[in-house]
């Protein structure tokens, strides 16, 4: 996954109720006259991240992008009056930009795909398609989901400014500078230049996702606090967001959601958190072996009331052969400091271990036994602590301002955990699941989802709208877009 460091100092300046055994979505309404209800969609915008825009397998291109959820719900409520929907489609069907490519962090490169690697398939990276563009000419455009934004970016004047990339920090996001009317404008000022009737936003997941991403090891992507000022506290900076969008005494009308909790997508899911077994005899005593000095000096640091038993037992590190499951050995910053000693520790079931951690737990490589896992690549108890208060703070927060307004809402967070339940969801008698490749909801990038998963979600914002306004919009066929590509 590709992430987008952008500074918030200049701001301040899927998931339904089973109704039959083929399909788990209610108020299908596909033989109903299609009506608006007591909705104007004439003039439908999106806003929000990536997950708005149509980004998946790690980048953003034009196949993904015509199978973003807003594309599919604009279509729906053509058939309620609806009008156009302009998306800001990249020049290419790969994505990623040749200019700004990081062959470091593979930050901007092309879109992943599954290739055969050692006898597995395996998702990599593609090389970038091309340059950065800018389109600004060919707009206003309606889905204005920008990837990498977190909620204080959409107030951010500049933030489409070309001279912002180049700041440190950075002030711009390339995606955004795509389309951007002006190089003073913000998201919110061009979408509010456009007059809409109707509003979707789904934004706040890059406030805590970015942290969760990088294993809380990157100083540069730290959580968004709940509280604080605007463009600050995620809450104030929400509600302040939302009331601009929907002014007192307005007649528009939208609708927003709420953000999945990480552990329920397979970025963090897919590895397991004991992921280490059948270990030989063989392969237990080196181990042990290797590790035999540091659990002595865990042993004299315990005698001597550096740390108590409880720490001791903690990072004592200790290989099981056979059937039994180990933790992978990580490197754990907010362990305590033990002269002489480094910061390690086998994993517990309460950790999680990030996605491209599966590229280096092979007994060729060594990762999680002989060479510790990188704090990046490991979501420790403390850190997934962090994130899941984070997450409840900012879903109150967007729940309170969806009543305050009289909005539609949409608790996608209760329906990704339905998604990544045992059961999944069905549709026309296809299952999906929050399986990584398999499941068919999520993409390759383990966070964004595919053709298909952004149909789910398509359908359940469909849902609040026709609940809430009264509406009839049809939900779409999810079955009828992509999914995962296979060689």
């Amino acid at each position: 996954m590709k992430k987008i460091i952008i500074s918030t100092i200049a701001v301040s300046a899927l998931l339904f109720t089973v109704t039959s055994c083929n399909t788990d979505f209610d108020t299908d309404v596909k033989d109903i006259q299609v009506t608006k209800g007591d909705a104007d969609f004439t003039k439908y915008i999106s806003l929000g991240n990536s997950l708005t825009s149509g980004y998946r397998d790690g980048a953003l291109y034009s196949s993904g992008q015509n199978e973003s959820y807003p594309s599919m719900i604009a279509a729906q409520m053509k058939l309620a009056g609806g009008g156009d929907f302009k998306q800001p489609l990249m020049p290419n069907d790969t994505g990623g930009f040749t200019n700004l490519f990081n062959p470091t962090t593979g930050d901007f490169a092309g879109k992943y795909v599954l290739s055969v690697v050692n006898g597995a398939l395996t998702p990599g990276p593609t090389a970038p398609g091309g340059a950065l563009d800018n389109i600004s000419s060919g707009g206003p455009y309606q889905n204005m989901g920008v990837p990498g934004a977190r909620v204080a970016h959409l107030l951010a004047p500049g933030y489409g400014n070309p001279a912002g990339l180049v700041a440190n920090p950075a002030t711009a996001n390339p995606y955004f500078v795509r389309f951007a009317s002006s190089t003073s404008t913000s998201v919110l000022e061009d979408a509010l230049k456009q007059d809409p009737t109707f509003i979707s936003l789904w934004i706040g997941n890059n406030d805590v996702l970015l942290y969760a991403t990088s294993g809380g090891a990157d100083p540069n992507v730290p959580i968004t606090p709940v509280d604080g000022a605007i463009g600050v506290g995620f809450s104030n900076t929400y509600a302040y967001l939302v009331d601009k969008l929907f002014p007192a005494g307005t007649k528009r009308k939208g609708v927003i959601a709420n953000i999945p909790t990480v552990t329920n997508v397979p970025y963090f899911t897919r590895v397991p958190a004991l992921p280490l077994t059948g270990l030989t005899d063989a392969q237990v005593t080196q181990l042990n072996t290797g590790y035999a000095q540091y659990n002595a000096g865990l042993l004299q640091a315990k005698t001597l009331g550096a740390i108590n038993d409880a720490e001791y037992q903690r990072r004592l590190i200790k290989f099981t052969a056979g059937a039994a499951v180990n933790g992978a050995v990580i490197a754990d910053k907010d362990l305590s400091t033990v002269p002489g000693l480094p910061k390690y520790r086998q994993t517990t079931a309460k950790d999680l271990i990030l996605l491209p951690a599966s590229k280096v737990l092979t007994p060729q490589a060594g990762g999680g036994t002989s060479v510790p896992l990188e704090d990046k690549l490991v979501l420790t108890e403390t850190e997934t602590a962090k994130v899941l208060t984070a997450t409840a703070g900012y879903n109150a927060a967007i729940k309170k301002a969806a009543a305050d307004k009289g909005l539609a809402f949409v608790d996608m967070d209760a329906k990704m955990l339905e998604l990544n339940s045992k059961s999944g969801i069905v549709w026309d008698g296809v299952k999906y699941t929050a399986a990584f490749v398999t499941g068919g909801a999520f993409s390759l990038d383990g966070v964004h989802l595919t053709g298909r998963g952004y149909g789910i979600v398509a359908n359940e914002f469909i849902k609040s709208i026709n609940a809430k306004y009264k509406s009839t919009l049809p939900q779409v066929d999810p079955n009828k877009y992509s999914g995962v590509k296979f060689p």
